[in-house]
């Protein structure tokens, strides 16, 4: 089955673009277009789509708020969103990963990449190039130095602790494993088991708890 995406972008060229981009792929179909927030979360709600790509500033309802009101609706939760920017350092991404986009791009993506984003979100999977994000969340943090909600981090084993450290390094479930000695499959458990203790969606948000509660840093 073709992977559903819809586009949310106040500029018509960027969302013709985008469209081009993706339809030349044959597991991938568009299924609307957006000129702005509302607009995207009626459509979402409308037609379900796998994936959105959703611009972060747009008129009337901005990307971050078109998130959390579509993550927040149980009827479309399991929507993956993609945060599309024009700089790396957007201080708004890292509102856009707290409330649970699964990763974020740049709009002058390659073609190829940007099909493949669009699949790997669809898989579950989250959009973190280690380097970019750690620079944009040690941007956030030294702009608000001061941990907060460190006693969510209670629930958390020490190896869990441990694990999600290794997270925010940007660490994939093998190099994990292969750092603390154990198998890729105890790792992801260990991903896994620290998701739902603190309520995270996916290794984004799990990035974004870990610096915020100062278990990265």
């Amino acid at each position: 089955m073709s992977i559903r995406v819809l586009l949310a972008d106040d500029q018509t060229l960027v969302r013709a673009g985008f469209r081009v981009l993706l339809e030349r792929a044959d597991d991938v179909e568009v299924v609307g277009e957006a000129s702005n927030g509302t607009e995207a979360v009626e459509l979402t709600r409308r037609h379900k789509p796998d994936v959105v790509l959703m611009d972060i500033r747009m008129p009337e309802v901005n990307g971050i708020v078109a998130t959390r009101q579509i993550l927040g609706d149980e009827r479309t939760a399991g929507t993956r969103i993609i945060v599309l920017t024009t700089f790396e350092l957007d201080e708004y991404v890292f509102e856009a990963l707290r409330a649970g986009a699964s990763g974020f791009l740049l709009k002058d993506i390659e073609p190829d990449d940007l099909r493949n984003a669009v699949r790997v979100a669809a898989r579950g999977e989250s959009l973190l190039s280690p380097r970019v994000t750690r620079r944009l969340i040690d941007e956030f943090v030294r702009k608000s130095p001061s941990p907060r909600e460190p006693d969510r981090l209670r629930e958390l084993t020490a190896k869990e602790r441990e694990v999600v450290t290794l997270v925010a390094e940007g660490l994939s479930n093998d190099e994990i494993g292969a750092r603390l000695y154990m198998s890729p499959a105890t790792a992801k458990t260990h991903v896994s088991r620290a998701m739902a203790k603190l309520g995270a969606r996916d290794r984004a948000q799990l990035v974004v708890i870990a610096f915020e509660t100062g278990l990265a840093g």
